[in-house]
């Protein structure tokens, strides 16, 4: 008897998009800028308020913030961090273009894509703040799950922020996946660590709310993260989602706020 070949991640894409209408596709952005770089592109029709795609990578909750490679300017040399209303801060690098296979992954391997220019990181950050800037390796506890590194709708972080003139498709929606081990190959997502925090206790590699309304069995294995949410109905078109970067700091030549007031009161 002969094996079932695995899928192929544009076989996997394609099956999905079979079943629910749209799929996930990284190609070179319709923006017109030189640091555009790629984009993130729905292919199919979805209608507002679908879950379109998962933002991957390694969670850190606040206790571990010094472990955020390039701490304390974290953001210097990586424009693929985003950060949850509860401080979970979601590191999208070590994740890349996913894989090939479902695997073990520890969250080290790293792919290098769309990196910011030399000049930009000079603007964000001088030479003192960039040797202060190591992560604490030595501290990190080695977690390791077996991930679906083809999942077709794991690119979030490929969504760029819309173009003067152009509205934003898509917005972030913090997401606490009750996880079974069934699902969990399909979260794209590692924790960091294994502190405590007020609210959530942390057991192996999850995290577990315990003692929660409608849990009648007990604990209940969570991973915080963050989905895009499609904000009106998409058919086969770019991606954008908005910044919202502070208004406080030197912003990058190609950002245009969607709504200058909206981030004065995010960041005042």
């Amino acid at each position: 008897m002969s094996k079932t070949r695995p899928l192929t991640c544009l076989e996997l894409s394609q099956t999905l998009k079979d079943h629910i209408g749209y799929t996930l596709e990284v190609k070179p952005s319709q923006i017109c800028h030189k640091e555009a770089g790629q984009g993130l592109f729905i292919t199919g029709e979805a209608d507002v308020g679908a879950v379109i795609a998962f933002y991957p990578g390694i969670i850190y909750s606040p206790a571990y913030y010094r472990n955020i490679p390039g701490y304390p300017r974290i953001d210097a040399s990586n424009s693929y961090l985003i950060t949850r209303y509860d401080g979970m801060v979601i590191n999208a690098q070590p994740w890349g273009v996913g894989g090939e296979t479902r695997e073990v992954w520890d969250g080290f391997y790293q792919t290098e894509f769309r990196p910011i220019p030399s000049e930009e990181i000079e603007k964000r950050s001088d030479r003192f703040w960039r040797m202060l800037s190591k992560p604490l390796e030595s501290n990190y506890r080695g977690n390791y799950e077996v991930i679906e590194r083809r999942n077709p709708l794991a690119f979030g972080h490929f969504a760029n922020h819309p173009p003067k003139g152009t509205s934003p498709n898509v917005m972030i929606c913090p997401y606490d996946f009750s996880v079974t081990e069934e699902m969990r190959p399909y979260i794209p997502n590692l924790m960091f660590g294994s502190e405590e925090n007020v609210t959530m206790k942390r057991f192996g590699t999850f995290w577990f709310r315990s003692g929660g309304s409608g849990d009648d069995n007990g604990d209940v294995a969570v991973l915080k993260t963050i989905v895009l949410v499609a904000t009106r109905a998409l058919s086969d078109e770019e991606l954008f989602l908005n910044y919202r970067l502070s208004n406080q700091k030197r912003r990058p030549v190609w950002y245009t706020p969607v709504d200058e007031e909206e981030d004065r009161r995010r960041w005042s």
